[in-house]
């Protein structure tokens, strides 16, 4: 009997199957099914997995994430986290933002450090319990967000101005992660997601010159141990989809950003299998289950075929996405026909949120809007916002800055009205200035002057 972990592997492995397979990215949200914060279940082993078994029985996936945490490695090699209980932690300090020396190899990661040995415990419980059925995946942060991590802002002013540096570094990265991928496959994964954010915000020039030898040797790896591979990106990533399938991955993950059609017909050319992109919070967090449903089969119904394709949420899910809502989704995907005929009078009801701009044109000093997901849970917000926040230190009371997180009603409004088309995103009084694409403290200095001239400040 076929079994929904072979929907996933067949897919993977670029065969013709009846029907797509389903991936909840279900990480600190695994949580809220049994009753656990994001910091018990990202601390707890016994926790964890309860979370995960929660998943397994409600949400009927054909492949699972035993862990979504892009922090675990930064935290082993040095850098503080902060801690929420509604996402995983974000990193708030960079060990080498004073002194960019490259770590030394006697600093991979073991075994036994950090929280290692609670998530290699957990996923071959996991292994034991659902792996015949369910395909498990392991995830690793990928080489450029954890040189972001380890280095800081600093890091996108780095690729112009110490270009060894910043190779060396991304070398250590890959052997963190081909460390990471050695231990996740001996305990058992199917799959090994190497998940980099901040790869949505840097040009193709740079993923060229900086990332593609990096990626094609992650995945070889992987290749080479007998396991499936995925390149998880977050944002914007459209410009790179091409050069990201040249790596050479099993799969590509993209979210919301992503125009999933023009992806698919990308990922097609390379055959390489494509996942994604139910809205995060629009659609899975705030909208309604026919909601869920309705993007589901319309997303399906878009594709000029669903060859090599996974329905998955665009990335991880928000903490308090509601379980009726992720149920949905399971049943479009698993009973795509009834709900296409359940839906075909439906239509989605717009929330009715005014919201008042400010009068742009009227205002004494800059003002810099910073659009993100969230900056405390999603690596490119938290980059994003750290460089305005450091433009902020710099230039005092003479500007103003404001985040909206898009994980609130009344800020998917104003994107709306502002016509914000891609996270993260900085405005300056009114107009787009960087999507999807973290400045250069010089680029965003040299943004803001101009503003301080234009407003007389």
């Amino acid at each position: 009997m076929q079994q929904p972990k072979d929907l996933l592997l067949d897919t993977l492995n670029h065969k013709s199957i009846r029907q797509v397979p389903w991936v909840p990215f279900a990480g600190v949200h695994a949580g809220t099914l049994a009753g656990y914060d994001a910091i018990e279940v990202l601390t707890d082993g016994d926790k964890l997995f309860e979370s995960l078994m929660q998943v397994n029985k409600l949400y009927r996936p054909c492949g699972q994430p035993v862990v979504f945490d892009l922090q675990l490695e930064a935290e082993i090699l040095g850098c503080q986290l902060i801690w929420t209980k509604d996402g995983p932690p974000s990193v708030s300090s960079h060990p080498l933002a004073d002194n960019p020396a490259v770590p030394c190899r006697c600093t991979l990661p073991t075994a036994e450090d950090g929280r290692l040995p609670m998530i290699l415990d957990v996923m071959r419980r996991m292994k034991t319990e659902v792996g015949d059925t369910t395909g498990l995946y392991g995830l690793i942060c990928g080489p450029f967000t954890l040189a972001s991590h380890l280095r800081g802002n600093d890091i996108f002013m780095d690729m112009f101005d110490d270009e060894d540096f910043v190779h060396n570094l991304l070398d250590y990265c890959v052997d963190v992660g081909r460390r990471m991928i050695e231990m996740y496959s001996e305990a058992g994964m199917d799959v090994i997601a190497v998940v980099d954010p901040l790869v949505s915000q840097v040009s193709s020039m740079h993923f060229e010159e900086f990332l593609s030898k990096p990626f094609t040797a992650l995945f070889d790896f992987i290749r080479e141990g007998g396991k499936f591979s995925s390149f998880f990106v977050c944002g914007d990533a459209t410009r790179n989809i091409e050069v990201m399938c040249k790596t050479n991955p099993d799969s590509v993950f993209v979210d919301e950003n992503v125009n999933i059609v023009e992806a698919k017909g990308i990922t097609d050319r390379y055959n390489i299998a494509l996942g994604g992109n139910i809205p995060l919070t629009s659609i899975m967090l705030h909208g309604t289950q026919q909601d869920n449903m309705k993007y589901v089969v319309d997303m399906l119904d878009s594709l000029p075929n669903t060859h090599n394709f996974i329905v998955a949420p665009g990335c991880d899910m928000p903490f308090a996405v509601p379980i009726e809502n992720t149920v949905a989704v399971a049943q479009a995907v698993w009973q795509t026909e009834e709900v296409r005929e359940m839906l075909k009078n439906y239509v989605a009801v717009e929330d009715d949120i005014d919201v008042e701009l400010p009068q742009y044109d009227a205002l004494s000093k800059p003002l810099v809007e910073v659009f993100t997901l969230d900056s405390a849970t999603c690596a490119a917000c938290t980059y994003m916002m750290g460089a305005v926040n450091a433009a902020k230190e710099r230039y005092g009371d003479t500007i103003d800055v404001v985040e909206y997180k898009y994980t609130q009603k009344e800020n998917i409004a104003r994107c709306k009205k502002m016509g914000v088309q891609h996270l993260p995103s900085v405005y300056i009084n009114g107009e787009l200035k960087f999507s999807s694409l973290i400045p250069r403290s010089e680029e965003l200095d040299a943004t803001i002057d101009k503003a301080v001239e234009q407003t007389g400040v």
